[in-house]
């Protein structure tokens, strides 16, 4: 094969990856190495990417083969690959399914043909304990309880087990889906959210049944769960991240099924119902009055015979459930999530426990379709007030990202953008009360936090909803499964450390398609020369890895860099009666370079 030295990857034998961004086939390489690398660190000019067992493993379980994503190496490489590398993917690809659980009567048995590797998996101290009676020279009985921690041990040595010993079919529930809302609107499921419902049931065979969808905020991962429901006809339990979230789902369940509102309960600290259809919260699940005692909610798992689990936004899946969840494999089990990383490093158990990501579909190519809207991201850097960098430089070490988190200066950043902004829907969201507090008594604008009692928070969304209020202060619950399509703005005052998965919540409340063609804009002020702004190089991988790039602005260059307001309507769509949801418009690269993150 010829190597073109005009391509834009350099593959290394490190099983690492670097991509020029300024090449004109970045893009394009980009996209086609996003489904089995993962990004690691995201400068200015060269993007880093590594070929991890799992990223290898999940592209694999989506039915995506070595030779494929060899060749994707090969053609936008600038040189040949390592000799090694090749033969190293061939091998960790192979590693997934060649250990298999599938069913035998009341027990399970463990199957693997490579006789040599199913003795050395057998002496193995965290496999061994999982393993029943010896059935004959490739397989081993296992008891239906040990069906999750056996995954869970086996992938931990680097041979992750193809579960197809099937699933307990539930109580059956005829969902039938509406083509005229209750609300009075059309609803159509849309062909990524059907071909995503299609790919993880699997026509009802043991391969599908467990698994992951990986869409964007806004891209309706909602109607996915409704439309697996309306597949499957079966009882669902649906597990969400609080109680905002149960209330939105059960709208959504009763505006787009025929299910009854009395088939639909909740199970949250205010009402603990139980229906054929029932939303809980994680929050619930893992209370216990006692850390000695055990978690009594986790009964909700056997309060009736549930045909399909749904866990929304998994990767904040909370680590207890994943314990009573390896005791459910039976049951079909279906996470919905914008990303799969987890901050607490356990992607390998939702990859065993909930499923293998079953689909997945780049933001980008959705907004290019329409489907969620266009958006403009921005770092504006401001400077750290001569009393405050003292201040700054005498803390100790543990307190600095607070410090500059919650510079002041940045009050007069968020003044300029309201003021840029006046009609909007501005949501301005951050990680510090003080700050936050400190905002609302500046401008005058209700502030929602955790401390929020649920009805005053339902009244505030709904006005802002209404428009009746068009800006809003948002703590880290608005990280969480709101349902504000119309907010276009959003102002990032500080936030988790380097949390990938909190940029792309905050980067979601904003992606809802806006039926007048405008343009979503997404600002993050960091304070530049401290320990935040090195957090916030790693949040921008987020945004890096969906086909994003930043515009850098300094606090000086505000009045006359900004866009305004009466910019936001693509020209196309200004000038011409085309479509709003195909407008598309340049994005201006980083006007700056940015440090590596490392």
């Amino acid at each position: 094969m010829n190597y073109d030295p005009a391509n834009p990857l350099i593959v290394q034998g490190d099983r690492s990856v670097l991509v020029e961004v300024d090449n004109p086939r970045y893009a394009e390489a980009r996209d086609a190495l996003a489904p089995f690398a993962e990004l690691e660190k995201s400068p200015e000019h060269i993007h880093t990417y590594r070929l991890t067992p799992l990223s290898l493993w999940n592209a694999a379980a989506a039915g995506m083969t070595a030779e494929a994503m060899i060749e994707v190496l090969r053609k936008y490489s600038k040189f040949p690959l390592p000799s090694n590398l090749p033969i190293d993917i061939t091998e960790q690809v192979s590693r997934y399914g060649r250990v298999r659980l599938e069913r035998e009567g009341e027990h399970l048995r463990l199957i693997c043909p490579d006789i040599p590797l199913l003795e050395e998996l057998a002496r193995q101290p965290k496999v061994r304990t999982y393993l029943g009676e010896r059935l004959d020279s490739s397989s081993f009985r296992v008891d239906q309880a040990f069906r999750g921690v056996l995954k869970q041990a086996l992938i931990t040595v680097g041979y992750p087990a193809e579960d197809l010993a099937g699933y307990t079919e539930g109580a059956s529930l005829p969902i039938h889906l509406r083509s005229i809302a209750t609300s009075g609107l059309p609803f159509v499921v849309r062909d990524y959210q059907r071909d995503a419902v299609d790919i993880f049931y699997a026509g009802g065979d043991v391969r599908g049944g467990s698994g992951v969808i990986v869409l964007p905020c806004g891209a309706g991962k909602t109607i996915v769960g409704l439309a697996a429901m309306a597949k499957m006809q079966k009882s669902t339990l649906v597990l969400t991240t609080g109680i905002t979230a149960v209330k939105q789902w059960r709208r959504e369940i009763l505006d787009k099924t025929e299910l009854r509102d009395d088939q639909v309960a909740e199970y949250t600290g205010e009402s603990k119902e139980i229906g054929p259809v029932t939303i809980a919260t994680y929050q619930i699940l893992t209370h216990r009055n006692d850390k000695t005692e055990e978690y009594p909610h986790f009964q909700l798992f056997d309060q009736r015979d549930w045909g399909l689990i749904v866990y929304d936004e998994v990767h904040l899946l909370p680590a207890p459930v994943f314990r009573v969840t390896a005791n459910i494999q039976a049951r079909r089990r279906l996470g919905l999530t914008a990303t799969l990383i987890r901050e607490d490093g356990r992607e390998g158990d939702v990859f065993t426990l909930i499923g293998p990501k079953k689909y997945d579909v780049p933001w980008r190519e959705l907004e290019t379709k329409g489907w969620i809207a266009e958006a403009n991201c921005t770092e504006i850097r401001v400077a750290l007030p001569e009393p405050v960098r003292m201040e700054y430089a005498v803390a100790e070490w543990r307190d600095k990202y607070r410090i500059a988190s919650e510079n002041h200066a940045k009050d007069e950043v968020v003044a300029k953008l309201l003021q840029r902004y006046p009609s909007s829907r501005v949501l301005i969201i951050g990680q510090y009360l003080r700050q936050l507090r400190q905002l609302r008594d500046r401008f005058g604008l209700p502030l929602i936090t955790g401390q929020t009692n649920n009805s005053e928070r339902e009244t505030l969304y709904n006005q802002f909803r209404s428009g009746e209020v068009r800006h809003l202060i948002l703590s880290k619950v608005g990280n969480f499964a709101l349902d504000l399509p119309d907010a276009n703005v959003l102002i990032q005052v500080s936030g988790t450390f380097g949390s990938r998965q909190e940029e792309a919540q905050r980067l979601g409340r904003i992606l809802r398609p806006k039926s007048s063609g405008e343009v979503a804009h997404f600002y993050t002020v960091v304070t530049r020369d401290t320990r935040e702004l090195d957090f916030a190089h790693h949040r921008q991988l987020f945004l890096t890895e969906q086909g994003y790039s930043y515009e850098i602005l300094d606090e000086t260059d505000l009045d006359t860099l900004l866009p305004h307001v009466g910019s936001d309507l693509h020209p196309a769509v200004a000038a011409s009666n085309l479509p709003v949801q195909g407008a598309r418009k340049d994005r201006v690269r980083t006007s700056e370079p940015v440090p590596d993150a490392s």
